[in-house]
């Protein structure tokens, strides 16, 4: 059997990775909402949820047809709150505490 997506690639996501400096180094606790198209989505960064398990520890939001997200908000473990504004969707980002920018993730080809 073969299996073929033929869904379309009409839909928009962003993924994030924290990196703590302040709070632990993996983020695990902080809490990130984003809001897109009047809609708000909440993430936690957890690092298991079950015996011998490990979480992913990027956040994965869907945003459907927006392709700009109006706000990325990140709590962190530490106490502190980052902003960021008009996020553009389909990228992978760094989000490192304390920084005020977005960085985007690079990817290294498999040898």
């Amino acid at each position: 059997m073969l299996l073929h997506n033929r869904g379309g690639t009409d839909n928009h996501s962003l993924n994030f990775k924290l990196i703590g400096t302040q709070s632990n180094r993996d983020a695990t606790g902080a809490r990130m909402r984003v809001c897109a198209g009047g809609t708000a989505q909440v993430c936690e960064i957890m690092a298991g949820g079950s015996y011998l398990s490990h979480s992913d520890l990027r956040a994965h939001f869907g945003l459907g047809q927006i392709s700009v997200a109006d706000t990325v908000e990140v709590s962190w473990p530490s106490g502190l709150h980052q902003t960021f504004r008009d996020v553009a969707a389909d990228r992978f980002y760094v989000i490192e505490e304390g920084k005020e920018r977005l960085i985007l993730q690079r990817f290294f080809p498999s040898r």
